[in-house]
């Protein structure tokens, strides 16, 4: 008996009662649900951004920003990339240099004004060298000669020079060596007049350098010397050493200058310095940061023993946050452990007084601890009244590492408290029950089944207490005195007053890396997923 197999059709979508695909409509609610949700979490998104990601990563570019002398200075940055380091730079370097600190516009002179400050935390002094130099650079510009008579030796500037000179070009020899020089000096307007001129004029230096140069050739400069060494023995040596050096001068006169302006320009040292910040990406905020520098063979080296002070402050750091910790732990461990076992009633009012420093200011806590341990304050009065001490022998609790600590401990406790409060609280009292009735006595029975179960409150509090020490600022700042500063407080002064952003960002990251290296360790060895605030 045949039996005929009907074949079904292909399998229809199912659809929505307006004909929209299953699929698709599931597709489009998902997509909205989602939408709604970034919503509701973009306003919290976008303040972390703003308050908390944005500034980390712009402190991470500001460490090793280093824009400054480039922007200032690019083709004199340009031209010391061929400069081996030996000696002074080519002369191309300095007409670059000059041609650019010569730039009076506004912007120019903002830059330059930068470029002082950032190479000033290289070498103090740069700053004013700087501006002496962009002051000078327009005036070098119009009348190099002057500068560079200075700049080979700088008796040319001495006050009585000039004018012993002026008195000399009256005499026939020396209008018959130096006939023009003479004729210029004789134009010179000295004296009270209200046409007086401080110095000659511009034309007269390149002058004297010439006829220098021809009277020493010509043997005629040996006919002048007796007569300006009877005048003035030191002027004599001066104009036979710059007749000498007079070609060398003419073709090298913006050096010399520039060397005239400050002889610091003279020094290779000062364009290694400038050659080494030129980069616009710099790690010597960072090597600053751990007491090193670089050296002018571009080796990096420590710095010298005075200024050796922030790896001591890290190390100093360090240890205060974990004295704080360890000290906030020991206090914090009974209190809590009173709040868990204690009736409601009564641990709900000891609550209340561990949250009351929370409702108040941290200025107000911090400055009440500077009344309490003041040499004339309340905890000295006290000792001195009972006798324990006398009013000689005063203890010094404030403005030192002593003051810190107390000030700390006090304000960082609850942080410790209430993640232990939290774990003790959920952990049952039938399990100390339990050891006792298995023979354990109670010490034996707190240290091997109480104790254990509060491990994860214990991390939690300690790397909280730990984080927020390490990075402490106002706290040390009002009772800390010099003694008691830590390395937050360095990067607020170099933020606030000396202006090195750069090295308060290298320091602030260095700190940034060393809490997360904690962090990690403490995963690594403990295990965050152990880690309970509640």
């Amino acid at each position: 008996m045949a039996h005929a197999v009907e074949e079904a059709g292909p399998a229809r979508p199912l659809t929505m009662a307006d004909g929209t695909p299953l699929k698709v409509a599931l597709a489009r609610a998902t997509r909205r649900s989602k939408i709604r949700a970034f919503l509701l979490v973009a306003p919290l998104l976008l303040f972390i951004l703003v308050t908390f990601i944005f500034p980390i990563v712009d402190m991470l570019m500001r460490s090793v920003d280093n824009p400054e002398v480039n922007e200032a200075i690019p083709q004199t940055v340009a031209e010391l990339e061929n400069w081996d380091g030996e000696g002074l730079p080519q002369d191309a370097v300095f007409a670059a240099f000059i041609q650019e600190m010569g730039d009076r516009s506004e912007g120019q002179r903002r830059n330059i004004g930068r470029m002082g400050a950032r190479l000033n935390y290289e070498d103090g002094g740069f700053r004013s060298l700087i501006n002496k130099s962009q002051r000078a650079a327009a005036k070098i510009q119009d009348d190099p000669m002057q500068f560079a008579l200075v700049g080979f030796d700088e008796r040319w500037e001495d006050k009585a020079t000039w004018p012993t000179l002026d008195a000399l070009a009256e005499t026939p020899e020396f209008a018959e060596v130096l006939p023009e020089t003479a004729a210029l000096l004789r134009k010179w307007e000295t004296g009270n007049s209200p046409f007086a001129e401080k110095t000659p004029k511009p034309e007269t230096y390149p002058t004297l350098l010439t006829e220098l140069e021809s009277a020493q050739a010509d043997g005629s400069l040996d006919r002048l010397l007796p007569l300006v060494q009877a005048e003035n023995e030191e002027l004599a040596a001066l104009l036979e050493k710059t007749a000498t050096g007079a070609g060398e001068i003419r073709e090298n006169p913006l050096r010399f200058a520039l060397v005239g302006v400050d002889p610091d320009w003279g020094k290779p040292r000062t364009w290694t310095i400038i050659k080494q910040v030129s980069s616009p990406i710099t790690f010597s905020y960072y090597l600053n940061a751990v007491d090193r520098t670089y050296d002018i063979e571009g080796n990096i080296v420590m710095q010298p023993e005075w200024k050796q002070i922030y790896v001591q402050l890290f190390m100093k750091t360090i240890y205060v946050s974990i004295g704080v910790t360890v000290a906030c732990l020991i206090l914090a461990y009974p209190i809590s452990y009173l709040l868990a076992t204690l009736p409601p009633s009564k641990g709900n009012l000891l609550l209340i007084l561990v949250l009351l420093p929370f409702w108040t200011s941290l200025l107000v806590r911090t400055t009440s601890w500077i009344v309490l341990l003041q040499t004339q304050g309340v905890i000295n009065d006290t000792l001195v009244f009972l006798g324990i001490l006398s009013d000689d022998n005063r203890i010094e609790m404030i403005y030192n590492m002593t003051g810190t600590i107390i000030a700390m401990t006090h304000i960082l406790l609850p942080f410790m408290v209430l993640p232990m409060y939290s774990v003790m609280k959920t952990i049952s009292p039938s399990y100390m029950r339990a050891a006792r009735s298995l023979g354990a006595n109670p010490l034996i029975a707190f240290v091997r089944v109480y104790m254990p179960q509060t491990v994860p409150g214990i991390g939690a509090g300690s790397i909280l207490v730990f984080i927020l020490a390490i990075g402490y600022y106002i706290t040390p700042a009002l009772v800390g005195g010099q003694d008691g500063q830590l390395i937050s407080n360095f990067i607020a002064y170099h933020m606030q007053k000396s202006l090195n952003w750069g090295l308060a960002a290298a320091l602030g990251t260095i700190l940034l890396a060393g809490v997360l290296v904690m962090y990690w360790l403490y995963d690594r060895l403990v295990g965050i997923d152990n880690m309970k605030l509640g």
